[in-house]
């Protein structure tokens, strides 16, 4: 794909994910929203993106970054790619995190409860990226995925003791087995 035509807001078909919109161009990268693959990012050197429109073709409008990210934004919500609003259990409202060090000398750290919870949900949501982007790389192939994914699915194990923690039950991290 010539690089020079490809502007935000243009319209492109890739095999895999279908067609997108480029939402930003990075030095080596497009930064691409498909509405089968949510947000990735493509090298400027893949071969797998066609131009289906530019954004000077065709329409005498333009697009403002506004029209832009209202037009992700109801795609990526449509196909369930948006990070859902995740509730902390009603139990831990008002709560805090207390580290406490064994040595006395040292200090306590305190922790609201509520920042302590979203930390956790950023790491899920995270892993899930980086999980959709392992399953979409072109230059791993399908052994080297399945290795990686299995630390990943690993990593889901060792945060399930936190599923205490939300207030909804298909929130909760599941480990190998439980998917």
């Amino acid at each position: 794909m010539d690089s020079i035509d490809i502007k935000v807001g243009t319209t492109v078909e890739h095999p895999r994910y279908g067609e997108g919109i480029i939402a930003k161009i990075t030095l080596g990268a497009y930064i691409v929203y498909f509405e089968d693959g949510g947000k990735m990012e493509i090298p400027k050197t893949s071969t797998n993106l066609n131009v289906v429109e530019s954004p000077d073709e065709g329409k005498p409008e333009t697009i403002t970054v506004r029209d832009l990210r209202f037009a992700i934004a109801s795609v990526l919500d449509e196909y369930g790619s948006l990070p859902a609003e995740v509730e902390l259990g009603q139990k831990w409202i008002g709560g805090k995190v207390m580290l406490q060090p064994a040595d006395e000398s040292l200090q306590a750290k305190e922790i609201p409860m509520d920042v302590f919870f979203k930390k956790i949900v950023m790491v899920r949501d995270r892993l899930r990226v980086l999980e959709q982007n392992i399953n979409s790389s072109s230059t791993l192939n399908d052994e080297e995925k399945v290795h990686i994914q299995q630390y990943i699915t690993r990593a889901y194990g060792s945060l399930t003791t936190f599923n205490v923690l939300f207030s909804e039950k298909e929130d909760y991290f599941k480990g190998s087995g439980k998917k």
